[in-house]
C-alpha cells in the first residue's frame, strides 16, 4: 500500500491544515538549530555583495536541481539570463536561449513572487518554462499541462523485469489531489501552529508524491520548497541553495522518498531528513562567509606594493582552501610558474613578513600555512 493509499492521506481529507503526522518532539532540536543558524546567516549577509550573492544563489539552485535529475544544462547561458531578470549588468555578455531564459524565469518568479498565492496556473507555468517549445519534432515533454492517463511509476532495471520504486495516484483522482495540496500550501501559511521550515518539508513531500506532471516533478517539488522557504524568512532573497546540499545526498534523498512513500502518514523520517539536509546547506554558505571575511581581513593587513604578482596569486589560492594542509615548495613552483629556486625565495620573504608559517612538519615535507 502506497502512502496515499492510507486511509488518513491529507488528499482524503477537505480543507485539512494537519497535514500528515510526525513527531515534533524529535525533530525540535533540529528546528532550534535551524532557526539559530538563519538567525546568523541573515545577519552575516549584511557584509556581503547581495546582488552577487543573490544571482549565485539562485544560479546553483538551478544547476544542481537540474544535476539531480541527471540533467545538464549550461551554466554561462543560465547566469547571463538570471542577470538581466535581476537587473544586472555581467562582464561576459553571453546569448540565452529559451531554455535558460525559461529557468531563470521559473526560479525568479517562484522566489521572488513570494507573497503571491500558489496557484494551478502559476505551478503550469513554471512547468511551461522549464519545457519550453522548441522546434524540434522529437520533443519529448510538452510543458504547462498535467500527465496524462497512462500510470506513473518510478521505476529502475531492466525493462523486462522493472524495479517499481513509486505509484503515483491515477489520473482521474490527480486534480482533486493537487486541488487539495494547493489550497493547504496557501492557507498554512498563516498557521502560527505549524513551524514554516517542517511546512517546507511538507510541501516537497506531498507534492513529489502526487507526481503531477510528466516530468520535472522533482525540480518543481524543490522550486516548491525554494518558495515555501523565502516565505519562511518574508523575503524574497535567499543566500542558500538547499539543492546543492540535496545533490551531495542525492542516494539517500531517493532513499527516504522510497521509505516514506511506502508508509504510513507518519513521515518523521523525511522531516528528519530534510531538516538535517537543510542544515548542511545553511552551514556551508556560512563557512563560505567565513572563508571571504578571513580573506578580506587578511588582505587589510597585508601591504600588496610589497608582494610580486606570483605571490599575491598564492597567497590567494590558499586562502580560498585550495591547499588545505598548506603549500610545499614544488607546489608553489607549479601554481606561480617559477623555478624551485625562485619558489623558495618567495616563500621565505612571506614568512618573514608573517603571511605564512610553516607547518609542524620538516624537511622535505615543510608546508606552509596562512599565519593566524
Amino acid at each position: 500500500m502506497w502512502i496515499w493509499q492510507q486511509p488518513d492521506w491529507p488528499g482524503r481529507q477537505q480543507k485539512t491544515l494537519q497535514a500528515f503526522r510526525y513527531d515534533l518532539a524529535a525533530l525540535a532540536p533540529k528546528l532550534r538549530e535551524l532557526h539559530f543558524l538563519q538567525g546568523v546567516l541573515l545577519g552575516k549577509m549584511g557584509l556581503q555583495d547581495n546582488q552577487q550573492a543573490i544571482l549565485d544563489t539562485l544560479l546553483a539552485n538551478i544547476l544542481t536541481s537540474s544535476a539531480i535529475e541527471g540533467e545538464h544544462v549550461n551554466q554561462s547561458e543560465v547566469r547571463s539570463s538570471l542577470a538581466r531578470k535581476l537587473g544586472m549588468d555581467e562582464f561576459q555578455q553571453v546569448t540565452t536561449t529559451a531554455q535558460s531564459d525559461g529557468l531563470a524565469a521559473m526560479v525568479t518568479d517562484a522566489i521572488g513572487n513570494w507573497q503571491q498565492p500558489l496557484t494551478l496556473e502559476r505551478l503550469l507555468q513554471w512547468h511551461a518554462w522549464l519545457f519550453p517549445e522548441d522546434s524540434s519534432f522529437m520533443q519529448r515533454v510538452i510543458g504547462g499541462q498535467l500527465r496524462g492517463d497512462a500510470p506513473m511509476q518510478v521505476v529502475s532495471g531492466r525493462i523486462d523485469r522493472p524495479n517499481v520504486h513509486f505509484d503515483a495516484p491515477p489520473r482521474k483522482v490527480l486534480e482533486s489531489e493537487l486541488n487539495c495540496f494547493i489550497d493547504w500550501f496557501n492557507r498554512s501559511q498563516e498557521d502560527a501552529n505549524l513551524d514554516p521550515l517542517l511546512r517546507a518539508g511538507i510541501a516537497h513531500f506531498w507534492f513529489i508524491t502526487i507526481h503531477p506532471l510528466e516530468d520535472g516533478n522533482g525540480r518543481l517539488a524543490r522550486l516548491m520548497t525554494d518558495l515555501a522557504l523565502a516565505q519562511a524568512e518574508h523575503q524574497s532573497i535567499r543566500f542558500y541553495a538547499m539543492s546543492a546540499a540535496i545533490l551531495e545526498r542525492r542516494n539517500s534523498y531517493y532513499d527516504i522518498l522510497e521509505q516514506s512513500q511506502k508508509g504510513d502518514t507518519d513521515i518523521t523520517d523525511w522531516l528528519l531528513w530534510f531538516l538535517d539536509t537543510l542544515a548542511v546547506s545553511l552551514k556551508q554558505v556560512l563557512d563560505d562567509i567565513e572563508q571571504r571575511l578571513q580573506k578580506t581581513r587578511f588582505w587589510q593587513r597585508v601591504d600588496q606594493t610589497q608582494l610580486n604578482k606570483e605571490q599575491v596569486k598564492v597567497l590567494n589560492r590558499l586562502l580560498d582552501g585550495d591547499f588545505s594542509e598548506g603549500i610545499s615548495n614544488s607546489q608553489y613552483g607549479k601554481v606561480a610558474k617559477v623555478s624551485p629556486a625562485t619558489a623558495s625565495r618567495h616563500l621565505a620573504q612571506l614568512v618573514e613578513m608573517g603571511c605564512l608559517e610553516k607547518t609542524a612538519a620538516g624537511g622535505r615535507s615543510t608546508r606552509y600555512a596562512i599565519s593566524q
